[in-house]
């Protein structure tokens, strides 16, 4: 019987800079914030005897006056504009639904999608009755919200060519609150794969197409065998960002490039043991805090 036995190894010293930059200012339930009356209340805290008070787990952030804690680990809740990556739960009448990480299913409507081709129509009821034929159950999708309605609940549209069908890659879940907000969440990374960090908490990673397939509408996915060296590649970013959620590091492109660039000397495998996981994150929050500052 195979036996990996791993002996303590000494830590590689790091900038005393690096421990002070990742220190925040942590609450649980009840903790008393502040008691200065001059700050706003924001989301997750609440106003108890003049003094503010968390009401989630989470980190406290400050604009200005206004005070808000972030919640660690909480479900996605949807803001208009956000990017999202979601599965196919169920095909209804003119609608699907999708789940995105949220309280409740979210709906894409048969009317807030590009038809095959990008043809511009009324749907007619020869396309409701097609409507498994574009997405089925257990189908992946890149979409963008449309509306959120008054329950909290979701509404996706997928009218441009970049949103639609996903075709063949790796699914990584993480928590809403680690991936970072950006103006694009659609990234191709110079190591030949490509990244969609839904704001969901859904990442999806698939190898960098050679041209850009926009004659579909969307609804083509890419069935063709993927090769060994694209297939490390993604296999090694998916490692690398399980590693970087598990140290409670923010996402985004920079974040998971630097990330790759540190791991390339240990082997694919290796990257998810404690030791290794966590001295590629620290090497990767220095680079970050060297290049801003």
């Amino acid at each position: 019987m195979a036996m990996e036995m791993r002996l303590p190894v000494a830590r590689k010293p790091f900038s005393e800079s690096l421990g002070r930059e990742t220190k925040k200012h942590l609450v649980v339930p009840g903790d008393t914030i502040t008691t200065d009356t001059g700050f706003m209340r924001g989301h997750g805290t609440y106003m108890g005897e003049e003094k503010l008070i968390a009401s989630v787990a989470g980190s406290v952030e400050r604009v200005n006056k206004l005070i808000c804690v972030k919640a660690l680990n909480t479900r996605y809740n949807g803001e208009v504009g956000d990017i999202v990556v979601g599965r196919i739960t169920e095909v209804q009448q003119k609608r699907w639904k999708v789940e995105t990480n949220s309280r409740l299913d979210s709906v894409l409507l048969l009317s807030s999608m590009n038809l095959p081709g990008g043809e511009l129509r009324r749907r007619s009821a020869e396309d409701e009755l097609a409507m498994r034929g574009f997405l089925q159950e257990g189908d992946l999708i890149s979409a963008e919200v449309q509306a959120v309605f008054s329950d909290g609940a979701v509404s996706l549209h997928t009218r441009s060519l970049k949103y639609g069908k996903l075709g063949q890659g790796v699914l990584v879940q993480v928590s809403p609150s680690l991936v970072k907000r950006q103006k694009t969440h659609f990234h191709d990374l110079p190591c030949g794969a490509s990244v969609i960090l839904g704001n969901n908490g859904f990442i999806w990673i698939y190898p960098t197409p050679e041209h850009k397939e926009e004659e579909a509408g969307g609804f083509t996915a890419n069935l063709e065998p993927v090769s060994l060296a694209d297939r490390e590649v993604i296999s090694r970013l998916r490692n690398c960002i399980v590693s970087m959620v598990t140290q409670r590091m923010m996402l985004y492109d920079t974040s998971i490039l630097y990330c790759y660039e540190v791991s390339l000397p240990h082997q694919i495998k290796d990257i998810l043991k404690p030791e290794i996981m966590e001295e590629i994150v620290m090497e990767t929050r220095q680079r970050l805090l060297e290049q801003e500052g």
